[in-house]
């Protein structure tokens, strides 16, 4: 075991349906994956190179509850699908990506989006408004052998029992076998992996006090309440 200086500090880690806990080591969410998200967000929803920004592991979170942050007053939902990898490596091609998922989950990407418009406007990165404390989130695992591999399926949020988002999962721009076919062409994908694959239009603000639902077809739902 390594000589610490300094007491370990938690694994993050994601709840399993079941039972038991998946660790995290590293969180990879895509931009702008549904074309009407990307219409309302001011973009060409033709099918671009995909790009990606990371969240901390320990901010993904299960307590159902969501403290509003500081330094902003336009923080956005959005839902989104997680995908838990249980293997990995480099180059892996489209036709195996599959065999390397763990299992899926219901989750979502909190925004401070007043920051990250400013900071899309200085040319700087998105950290400060997405990689905050409990910003992502995320509902149990379920896994794979389960559930299959889901590539359709109603994906839809409710805030105060208004749908605000919905959409399916079939009009995602990049698949999930592609994403994890072109991150791994950068980065050495490894068990632990998240991805977080991109939200549908619709995306808003939320206040103190509000109940969000998010819920994917075949995963079930997630239940947050802002504090």
């Amino acid at each position: 075991m390594p000589d610490f200086v300094i007491p370990q500090p938690p694994v993050p880690a994601i709840p399993v349906s079941g039972g038991g806990s998946f660790p995290v080591r590293r969180v990879y969410c895509i931009g702008r994956n549904y074309a009407a998200h990307a219409v309302e967000m001011g973009h060409d929803p033709n099918r671009e190179s995909p790009f990606f920004f990371q969240k901390n592991p320990d901010n993904l979170d299960s307590s159902g509850s969501f403290p509003y942050p500081p330094h902003s007053s336009d923080v956005h939902h959005e839902v989104e699908l997680v995908v838990a990898l249980k293997s990995g490596g480099t180059n892996i091609p489209v036709a195996d990506a599959l065999s390397h998922v763990w299992g899926y989950a219901v989750s979502l990407d909190m925004t401070r989006r007043d920051l990250q418009n400013e900071a899309k406007k200085l040319g700087r990165p998105w950290e400060i408004a997405k990689s905050f404390e409990r910003s992502g989130p995320v509902g149990p695992l379920r896994p794979a052998s389960e559930v299959g591999h889901p590539d359709h399926g109603r994906i839809e949020l409710k805030v105060n029992g208004a749908v605000k988002q919905e959409g399916d999962l079939n009009q995602m721009i990049w698949k999930v076998p592609e994403m994890i076919a072109y991150l791994s062409e950068y980065f050495e994908l490894k068990a632990g992996d998240v991805i977080m694959s991109g939200t549908p239009s619709g995306v808003g603000p939320v206040k103190r006090g509000d109940e969000m639902v998010a819920s994917i077809e075949g995963l079930g739902s997630l239940t947050v309440t802002v504090v």
